[in-house]
Parts: C-alpha cells; structure tokens; sequence
C-alpha cells in the first residue's frame, strides 16, 4: 500500500510540475505579446472626425470659405427715408423740450400729470420708429 501511495504523489508531483511549466509558457507569451503590441497601442491616437462644417481649407480665416457677402452700399441710401428720419428727428426734439419744460414746472415730489406720462410715452414711440427706420 505504501508503494501504492508514493506512485499517486509522484503522479501529482509530476502533474503539478507540467501545469506550472505550462502556466509559465502562456505567462511568457503573454507577456511577449503584451510587449509588443503596447507600443504600437499607445503610439495610436485616436484621430477625432472633422466637423462637417468645417472650412475646406483650414488656412482661411473662419466666415471665409463661403460665398462673398455682399456689403450694401451706403451711398445708395433712399433720400426719402433720410427726409422721413430728420422730420421724426425734430418732432423727437420738440417733445424732448416740452418735457424739460413740463419738469421745469412741475413739482415732482407729487404725483406726474397724466400729461407729463402721455408726452413720455409719445417720444418713446418716436425714438423706436427713428430706430427701426435707420435700421433699414
């Protein structure tokens, strides 16, 4: 029986011996493998992809790759339009001073006039209209 016990352990001794020779030589190529595949991994960056509305040429300043933008002549402005924009101008004034005068007047510890409020709301809406009309 002793002889029988000595051939089972010589059995696992020897079993144990070729797993470890054989985990030694997957260990080995795995790091030979790892060594050289590394380098050409961590030698690759990603590339990111180019925008779909970026300019064709990337030396051209942004805005320039299209089409030329067409400028507006301002020598060609409507004498009509300069004429309507000078009257809203004086009409602009001449409540501008009626409200200094009104202020002048008035006590403005008290409550406004209903006057005063209306004349402010005018030359409000005189100032927008100059505005939108010398916008174009």
């Amino acid at each position: 029986m002793v002889a029988l016990k000595d051939s089972v352990s010589g059995d696992r001794l020897a079993m144990l011996d070729s797993r470890r020779s054989f985990m030694r030589a997957v260990a080995g190529m795995g790091g030979a493998l790892a060594a050289e595949w590394a380098p050409k991994m961590l030698a690759q960056t990603p590339q990111p992809m180019p925008s779909p509305n970026a300019p064709a040429n990337q030396n051209v300043p942004a805005g320039m790759d299209g089409p030329d933008i067409i400028k507006p002549n301002k020598a060609a402005v409507n004498p009509l339009n300069q004429e309507q924009i000078a009257a809203k101008v004086q009409q602009l004034y001449k409540l501008a001073s009626e409200l200094k005068e009104q202020v002048e007047h008035t006590d403005l510890k008290s409550t406004f006039p209903l006057e005063f409020v209306k004349k402010a709301q005018q030359a409000e809406k005189l100032a927008k209209q100059i505005k939108d009309m010398a916008k174009g």
